[in-house]
């Protein structure tokens, strides 16, 4: 899975680049620390923007290359924020069968960004997900905790209308 970099300006405080800069301080000794510091910066911004991995590397004294390494190869890390509702394609095995990728095709459409994106207004995120565990309801996606199930194409602009 490629994720795709944020075309979201970056819109951190100063509040918190000081309480990632006292995380990078407390672990800078031990590169081995390199991933709780990356969760640590991404439970404080929500997600890994440039300019994170940035002041993450060069607290670190590791190259930025690393970060960006490790930040694409875990699925735990996102590079764009997440929307006010993040809504979450299942394509599971059960889901993908029953046409789930077409919803996602069309969710994508409707908000006109991709999965792994999230609108300029930061009101939308889209994500792939593999099963949610409601299988009977195939095609399944959700909206933060909103689960919507046995969906058609044409019924993904109304139900995202809800949150408009």
């Amino acid at each position: 899975m490629i994720k795709k970099i944020s075309k979201i300006p970056f819109r951190g405080t100063p509040e918190q680049e000081a309480r990632l800069r006292a995380i990078i301080n407390e672990s800078k000794h031990d590169k081995h620390l390199l991933m709780t510091v990356m969760q640590k910066a991404q439970d404080i911004y929500g997600y890994l923007p440039f300019e994170v991995q940035v002041m993450i590397a060069e607290g670190m004294e590791v190259p930025l290359e690393k970060v960006y390494g490790v930040s694409t190869f875990y699925a735990q890390f996102a590079l764009s924020p997440k929307g006010k509702y993040n809504v979450s394609v299942c394509l599971g095995t059960a889901c993908y069968v029953k046409g789930s990728q077409a919803v996602l095709d069309e969710i994508c459409n409707v908000l006109g960004i991709g999965p792994g994106e999230c609108t300029e207004d930061t009101k939308f995120s889209v994500e792939e997900c593999r099963c949610v565990g409601a299988c009977g309801l195939a095609p399944v996606f959700m909206v933060n905790d909103d689960v919507y199930g046995r969906v058609t194409p044409d019924q993904v602009k109304d139900i995202l209308a809800k949150y408009e």
